[in-house]
């Protein structure tokens, strides 16, 4: 029995960071890039090496700098984390697991550490091949909340819902994080939206600004856990974007959207002040008349484009200052 499951890369389009937050946001999966996990019987569970969990430097400077990005555990890690959590789940549901076992590996894509979700990509995807490997079907509201398990308590990496709901899902999602229904089921309301009401939009990402996005999320957790005023504040006023985002898509137009992608990011760099080379980007995004934001915590920006021309412009711009910018293919 060979198992092939995939996930694809996303990108936050309005709302985030507030997902971790109780908050709303409104993202997207697009295909091009993905983590791919292949799982097949044997005798024994073996979790096989990808390139990221290379044991092989050419330098000390090398090992330093692969273990300052990614840890000492690379992407074997979250397939360790996401099976753990599979089998308590199982066991708690009192779901009965056929006897096999399997051999399991991963390769992925996803440009590292801008804000792709390139991590969740790879939980998301082995529990996909657990259920197919296992033959059972984990409700899909549960799918996300059990792949966050796996990453922010199995593992401390600090995150919210949203890469887990919308590599869960796919295709265009509106999700309300509401308090009490996180707190009581741990899951918040999921709402697919028509893709085809979208405007054009492009993501551009520079692999150099890559940083750990853990970290960031750690400050925030704690500032918010202290009832920051101007962060809780900041919350509801994102979670606000995406309730209008939303709307705006409900009823069918998106005109909208640019001003609110826009405002997302003004917001947050408010308050959080955001570092000249992201800032970099949106700014010569904008300049041409593009409407930019953070596509995740940072590294890649994600915006609306008029025309072929505008694309072509932008183009030249991301280039210019060493990013790499696509078209995105939304599942």
């Amino acid at each position: 029995m060979l198992i092939q499951t995939q996930s694809y890369a996303r990108a936050g389009l309005v709302g985030n960071p507030s997902d971790g937050y109780f908050g709303k946001t409104l993202s997207f999966t697009f295909s091009n890039f993905s983590a791919k996990v292949t799982l097949y019987e044997t005798p024994e569970l073996g979790f096989e090496a990808a390139e990221v969990d290379d044991a092989k430097f050419d330098s000390v400077d090398a090992l330093l700098n692969e273990i300052q990005l990614f840890g000492y555990y690379g992407g074997i890690r979250l397939l360790k984390a996401m099976t753990k959590v599979f089998f308590l789940y199982c066991r708690e549901q009192s779901i009965e697991l056929p006897e096999r076992n399997f051999t399991v590996r991963y390769t992925s894509d996803i440009p590292r550490l801008v804000g792709l979700s390139g991590s969740s990509a790879i939980c998301t995807a082995m529990l996909k091949a657990l259920q197919l490997f296992y033959e059972i079907i984990v409700p899909q509201e549960i799918a996300p909340t059990l792949c966050l398990q796996a990453e922010r308590e199995e593992l401390g990496i600090q995150c919210g819902l949203q890469d887990r709901v919308i590599q869960i899902y796919q295709g265009l999602v509106f999700m309300d994080f509401n308090q009490d229904l996180i707190e009581s089921r741990g899951y918040g309301i999921y709402t697919r939206l028509n893709v085809d009401r979208l405007p054009n939009l492009y993501i551009a990402f520079d692999p150099n600004r890559a940083e750990i996005s853990g970290v960031y999320h750690k400050k925030l957790r704690v500032l918010f856990e202290e009832k920051a005023p101007n962060i809780v504040a900041a919350m509801s006023e994102f979670a606000d974007l995406a309730q209008k985002a939303n709307d705006a898509l409900e009823e069918g137009g998106s005109d909208q959207l640019p001003s609110l992608i826009d405002a997302n990011f003004d917001l947050r760099d408010r308050i959080f002040n955001v570092a000249c080379p992201n800032k970099t980007m949106v700014q010569e995004a904008r300049s041409l008349g593009c409407s930019a934001k953070f596509a995740g915590s940072g590294g890649a920006i994600v915006g609306t484009y008029e025309s072929e021309q505008q694309y072509r412009q932008l183009s030249e711009s991301m280039v210019a200052i060493g990013c790499q910018i696509i078209k995105p293919k939304i599942v």
